[in-house]
């Protein structure tokens, strides 16, 4: 593998050697440069006349173990303009904690808020089954576990096709998003991103929610959306990544299964263009994915690889992680506190965590069992 940059060396050459220099230059040395390089330039204010409607509330969902809410966000005004659907469960009984309010997990869905529960009265968009993706969720297991769960249909944000940016909340904040996008705009997962904080801004309202213990998570190509989100916007209480792959939580110069040049190729709207100059150039980058998970430090972080998942390359999401650790040490946390690839099964680490389970490209309930394991000691849930 080619070398890394060091997360703890400014651009000119100085090394930092506390917290505060962290904050106040390299983090936003590299936040610049994954903006201009990687993901685009994301908006980073919300838009001016945002607002909050709960279109529906249930007090009896899931049998009665949730109240669950539909929650309408409007980018504006204007009722015709923009709105993006957020569905929130809530537990209903058990100890929230901190005055009453729930933590909660917050993430983008593929195909439509009722994939997530094959609960009736989530409002439809979209073909896919009512359910089809519950696994993927464990709904009812987040509640049980005392935890609120909310989501969002990322094709709200923006389609995830490659003339996605015209339908999306680019092409509506952005006059010029009909024509060529510029060389470092966004793209779909500046966009996605974009969302994940929208929804935060949301929950901080909400008065059965505690805001500052949300965890932003994703699997897949939402898996890079949540890094990015969590990496831009220090609100996120924790972030996870699951399977995120390249662009996501594997290193682009370990150039193993997907690659910068095929990736690109196949989703040219999740990028920023300049991205597309470094396949099959990657040590050219300015920046590497142990970068972009340092950016969330000294928040907890989980990274989550499956074994039968070559495309995502789990070695390089592993190296990924540890190759933060420099920047968790910084603050006096312990990273992963491994060297090499833990057994399959076994997950590993401090306020990094890993682990690599058995099975394919997916998100399972062994999965979240970890994940909900590792919020518990953050969020000390009873």
């Amino acid at each position: 593998m080619n070398p890394l940059p060091d997360p703890l060396v400014c651009a000119d050459g100085t090394l930092v050697s506390n917290p505060s220099l962290w904050r106040e230059r390299r983090r936003p040395e590299l936040l610049a440069a994954f903006s201009s390089e990687v993901y685009g330039k994301t908006p980073l204010e919300p838009p001016m006349g945002l607002g909050f409607e709960v279109a529906s509330a249930d007090p009896l969902a899931l049998g009665g173990a949730a109240t669950r809410k539909e929650v309408i966000i409007r980018l504006s005004p204007d009722l015709e303009a923009r709105s993006i659907r957020l569905l929130l469960h809530v537990p209903n009984t058990g100890v929230a904690s901190r005055g009453g309010k729930w933590p909660a997990f917050l993430g983008l869905n593929f195909n439509g808020n009722h994939t997530v529960d094959v609960d009736p009265g989530i409002t439809a968009c979209g073909d896919a089954g009512r359910g089809s993706d519950a696994s993927k969720w464990q709904v009812e297991t987040v509640i049980a576990r005392g935890y609120a769960t909310a989501t969002i249909f990322c094709g709200d944000l923006c389609p995830d096709r490659p003339d996605g940016a015209t339908g999306g909340v680019m092409g509506w904040l952005e006059s010029n998003a009909t024509g060529e996008r510029g060389q470092d705009a966004w793209g779909a997962l500046g966009a996605w991103a974009w969302g994940l904080s929208r929804a935060l801004d949301y929950l901080e309202t909400d008065p059965d929610i505690d805001a500052s213990r949300v965890a932003v998570h994703g699997h897949s190509r939402m898996g890079k959306a949540a890094l990015w989100a969590g990496a831009q916007d220090e609100r996120f209480a924790m972030v996870i990544s699951n399977d995120s792959g390249c662009g996501g939580a594997s290193l682009s110069r370990h150039v193993h299964g997907e690659t910068v040049a095929e990736i690109n190729a196949a989703f040219p709207h999740w990028f920023c263009r300049n991205f597309r100059r470094y396949g099959g150039n990657e040590t050219a980058l300015p920046v590497d994915q142990h970068e972009l998970l340092a950016l969330i430090a000294p928040r907890p972080l989980y990274v989550a690889s499956a074994e039968d998942d070559d495309w995502a390359d789990p070695e390089g999401e592993f190296l990924a992680a540890r190759e933060a650790g420099p920047v968790y040490r910084l603050f006096g946390l312990e990273g992963l506190g491994v060297d090499g690839m833990p057994p399959v099964n076994h997950p590993v680490g401090g306020r990094i965590r890993y682990h690599i389970r058995t099975g394919p490209h997916d998100i399972t309930a062994w999965d979240w069992s970890h994940y909900l394991d590792f919020a518990d000691d953050i969020f000390s849930v009873p």
